[in-house]
């Protein structure tokens, strides 16, 4: 199995909208993208939350049977489609993949 996780930090303002807006948007984005490809076992998108400790605002953790279903992931035009609107929001990206 091999586990795909993302973490995200949002600009203040980017898209003409506030930071708590571009999570949403984004969250909807990354949850529609959860079935787009054989072979994904888990998928869970979420936002920081108020309380909870947290250096990071958003977080796509998911799982896939093997590196060919995460490409299939990666390389879906759902998933293609939400790179430029993440990519203009966020202020810094962090990922790791890993077998297990």
């Amino acid at each position: 199995m091999l586990k795909h996780i993302v973490m995200w930090t949002f600009k203040e303002h980017a898209e003409g909208a506030d930071k708590a807006t571009n999570l949403r948007r984004a969250k909807v984005m990354l949850d529609g993208c959860a079935d787009i490809a054989p072979g994904t076992v888990r998928f869970e998108v979420a936002i920081a939350q108020s309380g909870l400790e947290c250096t990071y605002d958003l977080v796509l953790y998911s799982e896939f049977e093997d590196q060919e279903a995460l490409d299939a992931y990666q390389h879906h035009p759902r998933h293609v489609a939400i790179k430029p609107f993440i990519a203009a929001v966020r202020a810094e990206r962090q990922c790791m993949d890993y077998l297990v």
